[in-house]
């Protein structure tokens, strides 16, 4: 006879240690995942698209990005992306009492930290979660190689749309009117 394997679940996440925010702790299909504070152009690059973002959405009102949501799309998968980007509707709508998201923000935003299993997890994992749960977009940024690889949902599931360099800029039909050169986001 075979056990059955742990789940980890969001009930669980409560009895983690507050440690400063030093750890990040993430649960995908039950498995769980410890990350911890990032490299500082990490940061950096995360700040400013949030700060494009930002600018934009207080132009056209509608919406709003979020730097490090907690995203619980069940009790089995619960996030902490690096941003989000998301409606009004989904702002007024889509949060819990203590303020995390219960529904998919339109667009996701993670900024690859080092290390083979963290980049599984953004590229494979997470990609995985997010198209299964309806985020329309998903950007994958690599402060490294600076480059952003844009995902968009076509039919039912996210599939890479472009990889864009320091000579490109990135937009969105999500977003119109959004633009922004990709190389000062790594600046």
């Amino acid at each position: 006879m075979v056990a059955p394997s742990l789940r980890w679940t969001t009930r669980d996440l409560t009895a983690m240690p507050d440690d400063g925010g030093w750890k990040r702790y993430e649960i995908v299909d039950g498995e769980l995942y410890v990350t911890h504070a990032p490299h500082i152009r990490h940061q950096n690059a995360g700040g400013n698209l949030q700060f494009e973002l930002e600018l934009w959405s207080r132009q056209t009102k509608l919406g709003k990005p979020v730097s490090t949501p907690g995203v619980i799309f069940s009790p089995y998968d619960a996030v902490i992306p690096d941003l989000v980007w998301a409606s009004n509707a989904r702002l007024e709508h889509g949060l819990d009492e203590a303020g995390h998201f219960i529904v998919a923000p339109e667009l996701v935003v993670e900024v690859l930290s080092a290390g083979s299993q963290n980049i599984q997890r953004d590229t494979e994992i997470k990609l995985k979660l997010y198209s299964r749960y309806g985020v329309q977009e998903y950007w994958i940024v690599n402060w490294q190689l600076q480059t952003v690889e844009v995902y968009r949902r076509v039919a039912a599931q996210l599939e890479r749309a472009a990889t864009l360099g320091v000579g490109d800029a990135l937009t969105s039909p999500l977003l119109p009117g959004f633009e922004v050169a990709i190389a000062p986001i790594f600046n």
